[in-house]
C-alpha cells in the first residue's frame, strides 16, 4: 500500500470514527488526484472535528497530522 493509499484509508477511518453516523466508504479514485499534502490537510480538518479525548485514539498518530497542518 502506498503512502497516498494509506492516507485515503485514514480519511475513511476518521469519517467512520463516529458510530452514530452511517458508514462512509470512499471511492479512492475520487481522492487520487490530490497530493499527499492535500490529503494530510483533509485529515487535519477531520481531526479538528473529532473529540480526541477518546482513549482509543492514538494521540501520537493524530498529532503528526496536526503538526503537518501548521
Amino acid at each position: 500500500m502506498t503512502n497516498k493509499e494509506q492516507l485515503i484509508k485514514d480519511i475513511q477511518n476518521l469519517l467512520n470514527k463516529n458510530h452514530s453516523v452511517t458508514q462512509t466508504v470512499i471511492n479512492p479514485a475520487l481522492l487520487e488526484f490530490m497530493d499527499e499534502e492535500t490529503l494530510k490537510s483533509i485529515i487535519g480538518s477531520l481531526l479538528d472535528e473529532i473529540d480526541i479525548s477518546n482513549n482509543s485514539v492514538d494521540l501520537d498518530w493524530l498529532n503528526q497530522f496536526k503538526s503537518d497542518k501548521n
